[in-house]
């Protein structure tokens, strides 16, 4: 038992953060943890690796990923941005070398092995360029005379240019869409909202008219008999089979024939073998997390936490919503990861980093000046 009168880090981090949020995240991995049991083996048998191959990797990428959740939940908000400052520089450079010498996967650079390792490098710039994002937007707030937000847009120019690159315009529009929401969270006028989404409109058509295989996944979503829509198909039957409790532990089928059963649709796979009263968990397990995060950004009375909170709750939030939109096939397919479900070490070491900055910004902090700020930052109690 931590007791409440002893003066330690580690009493004073128990004491101060919200330990449902920690709770619910910590379920989210344990969910995928059991998920990729049930996925992964029929996938790494198919290509001749071992069958719990996929397994045990996702198993060893939740060790660091907990270390970097509950490590990055004890930094102070100026801590914060400084690490955030730190990753998305590191970030933009591996991109730059993803870029120049990564390999070509399926029409795109998108990882970069090192020293053995491959690292999707966009993965970790999306949750630093938040944070940042959010620091920049107070700071326009509380010092008008500062360009503050020219400089984020110039950050959004910057990223949104290399991911285009790659090419990655799923996680493009993801980055848009947190950026705009930002934006008008921040204050501005919702015809600079506005104006976004019709910049992002147009981005959309000209990925549309130029890029074969975006325009390919579009045509496919409009019109099924344009093309191959295999996978597509087959995670929506995935939903008829399971039923509403699902065909059982392993039992399922999906996850024998989608290239990508423990990756971009492990949500099919927990709709055939646990059903829908599963996938309806994990959809308010997602749901409430977001909202959690959303009320303490609410009652947050620094403007950086607020905007660094709610904007980290909504790239989460938006980043399942369209996995699960995919598995459902209400958008066309992106390659897009279920947060802390789908296995892969960059995007759930990523999404650590993310969520554990966000319990970081969400704990107790009353009476404390928030440096390089004149506000004072008193988050709601975690209980």
């Amino acid at each position: 038992m931590i007791a409440r009168d002893k003066r330690t880090p580690l009493n004073e981090w128990w004491w101060t953060i919200d330990r449902i949020l920690l709770v619910a995240l910590v379920g989210l991995m344990l969910a995928g943890f059991i998920l990729s049991l049930a996925a992964s083996p029929p996938v790494a048998a198919r290509i001749g690796l071992d069958p719990f191959h996929f397994f045990h990797r996702h198993g060893l990428f939740l060790i660091p990923a907990f270390i970097v959740l509950v490590g990055t939940s004890f930094l102070s908000p100026r801590a914060i941005r400084r690490s955030a400052l730190i990753v998305f520089a590191v970030s933009l450079v591996l991109i730059v070398a993803t870029i120049l010498f990564g390999a070509e996967v399926k029409g795109a650079k998108r990882w970069i092995t090192i020293i053995g390792v491959s690292i999707q490098p966009s993965e970790f710039a999306k949750p630093a360029f938040v944070v940042l994002a959010a620091w920049l937007f107070a700071e326009s707030a509380r010092r008008p005379e500062m360009p503050a937000t020219s400089m984020a847009l110039s950050l959004l120019i910057v990223l949104v240019t290399l991911l285009v690159m790659e090419p990655d315009f799923g996680q493009t529009l993801l980055i848009l869409a947190v950026w705009g929401a930002l934006f008008y969270i921040a204050g501005i006028r919702f015809i600079w909202v506005l104006a976004l989404t019709g910049m992002g409109a147009v981005g959309t058509y000209g990925a549309y008219t130029m890029v074969p295989h975006v325009a390919g996944r579009i045509k496919r979503f409009m019109d099924p008999a344009s093309g191959d829509t295999f996978q597509v198909d087959t995670a929506i039957e995935s939903f008829a089979r399971g039923g509403w409790l699902g065909q059982g532990p392993g039992e399922g089928t999906v996850k024998r024939i989608l290239p990508d059963s423990h990756t971009d649709f492990v949500f099919a796979v927990a709709a055939e073998e646990f059903g829908i009263v599963l996938c309806m968990v994990l959809v308010a397990l997602f749901a409430y997390i977001v909202l959690r995060a959303l009320m303490h950004a609410h009652r947050t009375e620094d403007l950086f936490a607020r905007f660094a909170s709610a904007g980290l709750a909504i790239l989460f939030g938006t980043q399942a919503a369209i996995n699960m939109a995919v598995n459902l096939h209400l958008i066309p397919a992106k390659g897009m990861t279920l947060p802390f479900i789908s296995y892969g070490g960059s995007s759930m070491i990523s999404l650590a980093y993310g969520m554990g900055m966000l319990l970081a910004l969400t704990r107790l902090r009353p009476s404390i000046e928030v440096e390089s700020s004149g506000d004072s930052y008193a988050a709601p109690s975690p209980a």
